[in-house]
This record gives structure tokens, sequence and C-alpha cells, in this order.
């Protein structure tokens, strides 16, 4: 993940079906691995900015389909941060893929704009980390 260095991490990626159940231990060394142990409100909070940076940065790199990334922005890191500000386009254009609508939307429009909400997403991120 970007820039996020865990010895651990490879090998929770790596579990096979049937090692589930070390999922967990291997999840909490992870997260102290990366200091995120003990669980405090501001480590989950850069916990989830990190997320939602990881998935826009999937969504500019192609890897990662723009409506499921920007439902996964939306679901499950702009609801726990309280909707800030940062992720507004894209948390306006994840709603709007769950409104009903009499037609189709244009599947490549709606691509390009998620793609570019998390371009200028990334973009401000950047701006603001270089300049504190």
């Amino acid at each position: 993940m970007a820039d996020i260095e865990a010895p651990s991490l490879p090998l929770l990626a790596g579990l096979a079906r049937g090692e589930y159940p070390q999922a967990r231990e291997l999840f909490d060394l992870v997260l102290e691995e990366l200091g995120l142990l003990p669980l405090t409100s501001e480590n989950l909070a850069k916990a989830r900015w990190t997320a939602a940076q990881w998935w826009a940065g999937q969504i500019v790199g192609c890897q990662l389909d723009p409506v499921h990334g920007a439902k996964l922005i939306y679901e499950e890191t702009a609801a726990e941060l309280n909707y800030p500000d940062a992720l507004q386009p894209i948390i306006d254009l994840a709603k709007t893929l769950d409104l009903p609508n009499d037609q189709p939307p244009d599947q490549q429009h709606i691509h390009d704009r998620v793609t570019s909400a998390a371009r200028d997403f990334l973009t401000t991120e950047a701006h603001q980390n270089h300049s504190l």
C-alpha cells in the first residue's frame, strides 16, 4: 500500500482460505507494525485517510473499478470521518450512483468523473502533506 511497510502485511494478504483463522492475529500484528495500536480515534482516522488515499490511487491507476472505489471511499471512510470536504466530490458521485434513475447512466462518463475526482483528491492530499 502507498508507502506503507509492515513485514506481516504480505503474510496477511497471502493467506489461503484454510488459513483464515490466522487472519485476526496477523491483522493485529500488521496494526502493531504500522504503529496503529493501541487503536485510538486518531489512529483510526489516520487509517481511514490512508485507505481513502489508497483506493483513490487504485482508481486512478485503473486497478479498481471507479464505481466500486467511490462506494468504498463513501461507505468505509467518508462516513466514518464525518464526510470531510476533501472527499465531498467522491461522496457526491457515490450518492448519485445509488439513486434510482429512469435511464441507465453512461458508465464511461461516470468512470471518468470518479477517476477525475480521485485524481483531484490525491493531488490535494499530496499538496497538503508536502506543505505541513
